[in-house]
């Protein structure tokens, strides 16, 4: 119900090489286990394979990544039982037949043990992935997703009295899918995971998204919590259409609390884990000094690899973020501000230039339309931007009042019309220098609430 962000798993940048990742590349899908004192998390990185990292506490220090070279596939899980550990992925050995496989390894260095076994083909849906094994009372479940990851997203399941199999699927396949829902609340669910509770209380965390206008969303995935029940030895969601739902009822002990505000804490000298960077950027360029943040901008833009960008996650649809800055751009092309960055060719800039100039920009693959440029008294500079379904709107501070900048539409910042686009449109500082003056942003004060 309540979540609490404890810390990244994946913070060492020089230790994964997503230099060259392309846009929703790089990182996909990690699976976090726990056994025998120490947590165990697998992912993939693209076109460099699978890899697994542990700790003995969540909130980390993590360790080095242990590759997996000998085992393909995306979305791996790890399944440890009688001192065996399975790893699990839809490397399939026939390259003309989908399937989920399972090999056991030595989860400490990456080692494949034995043979591996095909598991199971899917009910037929296309895009079979992100497999998940457990052994609940006399059998073994394998939890799949299948029908790929937009409209037509769902989870299947399959069972066995066996690890290896053979497993047959659920009689009422998909146990969860929203292919059909005409709500338009929660769409694209899909890639679950089981969880048993204190009290016994079954539940799946899923993948969805939340419409903001039309089909269209820009918030990208989010995770959703949907219970379910047991028949005949079968999972079987609360919900007889087997959908997830946006507000849902369950065994629940606890209260749901309002969203936190974030603030940064400018005492600090490290980044709260709720900021994040892209690919392997530059720490020297993203500063966090006593008393501020200090961003120094490079030729590389938004719609580079590696930009001057620290950003997080919205908090939701609704949501105003505030911050305090100064800056003094030294040649024409230097800027700096507030950024909204769903990819490299789909972007909102807020940015301090040359001249004072205060310009508010909508990036649309090779359309870079300016929405509104002002100029702006020399000093500190206070941008607020207010957030609902359909536009972002943008205002500054002006003798201790605010006033509206311009407004961006959100619809050039959906998944719809940007293609693949995984981890949807984030918030966040920007620094570019096209000359690489070495002009630095000074940020005092950063903030976002519902």
């Amino acid at each position: 119900m309540n979540w609490t962000l404890l810390g990244n798993a994946l913070a060492r940048p020089d230790a994964y090489p997503m230099l060259r990742s392309a846009d929703s590349g790089g990182i996909w899908a990690p699976t976090i286990r726990y056994h025998e004192g120490r947590f165990y998390m697998t992912c993939t990185l693209e076109k460099y394979g699978n890899f697994i990292i542990t700790a003995q506490d969540p909130a980390g220090e993590w360790s080095s990544p242990v590759w997996l070279p000998e085992i393909g596939g995306i979305d791996p899980s790890l399944f440890f039982e009688d001192g065996h550990a399975w790893y699990c992925t839809n490397d399939r050995l026939d390259p003309d037949r989908e399937a989920i496989t399972a090999q056991e390894i030595d989860p400490a260095t990456g080692h494949i043990i034995g043979q591996r076994y095909t598991l199971w083909s899917g009910i037929g849906a296309h895009f079979l992935e992100a497999p998940h094994l457990y052994h609940i009372g006399d059998w073994y479940y394998l939890l799949t997703a299948e029908g790929g990851t937009f409209w037509t997203h769902m989870v299947t399941l399959a069972r066995s009295r066996s690890i290896t199999g053979p497993y047959e699927g659920c009689p009422h396949n998909p146990i969860l899918t929203n292919v059909c829902d005409t709500r338009w609340e929660v769409l694209c669910t899909g890639h679950g995971d089981l969880v048993e509770d204190t009290n016994g209380n079954w539940w799946m965390v899923h993948l969805g998204v939340r419409l903001a206008r039309r089909t269209m969303n820009h918030l990208g995935r989010e995770t959703f919590l949907t219970p379910f029940h047991w028949e005949d030895g079968w999972p079987v969601c609360s919900h007889a259409d087997r959908h997830a739902v946006l507000e849902e009822e369950g065994p629940l002990t606890a209260v749901q609390q309002p969203w936190p505000t974030f603030t940064a804490d400018m005492r600090r000298t490290d980044w709260e884990p709720q900021w994040f960077f892209l690919r392997q950027p530059d720490m020297h360029r993203h500063q966090r000094l006593p008393g501020m943040i200090r961003l120094i901008g490079t030729s590389q833009t938004l719609a580079d690899p590696t930009p001057t960008f620290a950003a997080m996650r919205s908090m939701g649809f609704d949501s105003t973020t505030e911050v305090t800055f100064t800056f003094q751009p030294l040649q024409p092309g230097d800027e700096a501000g507030l950024a909204l960055r769903l990819s490299s060719m789909f972007h909102v800039t807020c940015t301090l230039g040359h001249g004072g100039l205060l310009t508010l920009t909508q990036h649309m693959e090779s359309i870079h339309h300016i929405i509104r440029q002002i100029s702006v008294p020399a000093g500190e500079v206070r941008l607020r931007m207010v957030s609902d379904r359909e536009k972002y709107s943008f205002f500054y501070d002006l003798e201790g009042a605010y006033h509206l900048l311009g407004e961006a539409s959100t619809r050039f910042l959906a998944v719809e019309i940007a293609g693949k686009c995984f981890t949807g449109t984030v918030i966040g500082l920007y620094a570019t220098s096209r000359e690489n003056t070495g002009a630095a942003m000074q940020v005092t004060a950063f903030s976002m609430h519902l």
